[in-house]
């Protein structure tokens, strides 16, 4: 008989998770406030008299740079998965030379701080004419999803059955052929895993687009909310409402991939 779990632990939950939740609930709760209601004190807990305001004003500035980011993030997928899943099969599945020393290397690159290497691209985009273009921000980004990702790959290929890969090397298939048709359909948890991380990584980024962007046609949203705080800072109800539907692609990502995730992440965790 399993036993019940003591009253005061839900309690103690449910109050930490309100607690957590609270400024995702602000957030909502201001961008639904009208514009004369929001320096009312005490402030509204509740908007009593809920507007759209804010949402239009989203729908009728902000939709380019929805639209760039959404971009930039499928092409950072994209870049990611098409190096990485190669990388890490090379690295799990055919012995290749130095593969320890590279994992190794692949983990202090993720230790790299973003401003370091925001830097660095900007000198190198300069001389390259990439500054101030969303393929310059795809490249960018995916230099940090890229040894994740290749990490990942390679804990999860390490632990497909070596017998179906050599019974399809006996069959005549190829290298590419094994990689293309085997291990990447099995490897479909990692690969949605790898391409739930990069694209949260590219639509999240502020640091790369505030330092290589900033003066280009189409910024990505967080630089939009950026710019629009310091041009604006009294319709607050639009600026959290841009907020709200810009977690709004993340939220249901994660919705969806929850289950895919669990087991992309714990995947060679355990060998036979």
């Amino acid at each position: 008989m399993t036993a019940r779990r003591p009253w005061w632990k839900t309690i103690l939950g449910l109050v930490l998770t309100a607690l957590m939740l609270f400024p995702v609930y602000w957030m909502l709760n201001v961008s639904l406030t009208r514009t004369g209601d929001l320096r009312s004190s005490p402030p509204q807990l509740f908007p009593t008299e809920p507007t759209l305001e804010g949402y239009a004003a989203v729908f009728d500035q902000q939709l380019p740079a929805l639209g760039t980011s959404l971009v930039i993030a499928l092409g950072c997928v994209l870049l990611t998965v098409v190096i990485a899943a190669p990388a890490g099969y090379a690295i799990a599945l055919l012995n290749l030379r130095g593969g320890r020393t590279l994992n190794f290397v692949l983990l202090v690159a993720q230790m790299l701080p973003a401003v370091v290497m925001a830097m660095g691209f900007y000198a190198v985009y300069v001389r390259l004419g990439l500054l101030n273009t969303v393929w310059g921000l795809i490249l960018a980004d995916s230099t940090i999803a890229v040894p994740f990702a290749v990490l990942l790959f390679t804990a999860f290929m390490s632990g497909l059955p070596r017998e179906l890969l050599q019974a399809a090397a006996i069959d005549g298939a190829n290298v590419w052929r094994v990689f293309v048709s085997i291990v990447l359909p099995m490897s479909r948890n990692s690969i949605l895993t790898v391409s739930l991380f990069a694209f949260l990584w590219a639509w999240s980024d502020f640091i790369f687009a505030s330092t290589l962007s900033r003066n280009a046609d189409f910024i990505p949203i967080t630089l939009s909310i950026y710019s629009f705080i310091g041009n604006n800072t009294t319709q607050w109800n639009a600026i959290m409402a841009t907020a709200v539907v810009a977690s709004i692609p993340a939220a249901v990502l994660l919705v969806i991939a929850q289950r895919y995730v669990a087991a992309g992440v714990t995947a060679g965790a355990v060998k036979d």
